[in-house]
């Protein structure tokens, strides 16, 4: 194994175990969680693994998930 597998499969497995806790979330805060989860595997794997990436997505996938689905007001 290589150290972006390595690397990649710990941020899958950090998202998931971050993610079991949402279920006193409301659907946004939910999204907002997903989204930075996927946002951060995604911004890692697409520079190579770096943490300045992961940050970055988790940033902005963390924005679009709240913004998907927004309570009417």
């Amino acid at each position: 194994m290589n150290i972006k597998h390595i690397a990649s499969t710990a941020a899958i497995l950090a998202a998931t175990l971050g993610l079991s806790a949402c279920a006193g979330m409301s659907n946004q805060d939910r999204n907002t969680a997903v989204g930075a989860g996927v946002g951060a595997v995604a911004g890692s794997v697409l520079t190579g693994g770096s943490a300045v990436g992961a940050v970055g997505g988790a940033a902005v996938g963390g924005v679009i998930g709240n913004q998907v689905q927004k309570p009417p007001r």
